[in-house]
């Protein structure tokens, strides 16, 4: 069914944003990953429209949330987020 919120590491790992829940809880954790604005843990609570900004090294990838699932097939886990904006940061 439907979930009104679900916690940030969940959700990348459903999403397949990132594959790991170990590998989405050390990204929230060196504050990698913004919601709203705000720092986000891996224990955040994400809800559909929350605007997510991650940083992959040298990229930089801003995500609107649309849907939230327990479970998603591999084809249509990209259906859980629109990409709003990408770009390269030089460190």
């Amino acid at each position: 069914g439907r979930e009104l919120s679900m916690r940030l590491d969940k959700f990348l790992k459903v999403s397949r944003l990132i594959k790991r829940r170990t590998l989405a809880k050390e990204i929230a954790d060196q504050g990698r990953i913004l919601i709203n604005g705000n720092v986000a843990k891996a224990a955040t609570y994400v809800a559909v429209g929350d605007e997510m900004k991650i940083q992959f090294g040298q990229k930089l990838l801003t995500i609107q949330i649309d849907d939230l699932k327990e479970t998603v097939k591999k084809d249509e886990a990209s259906n859980l987020y629109t990409i709003k904006h990408e770009e390269y940061i030089n460190q």
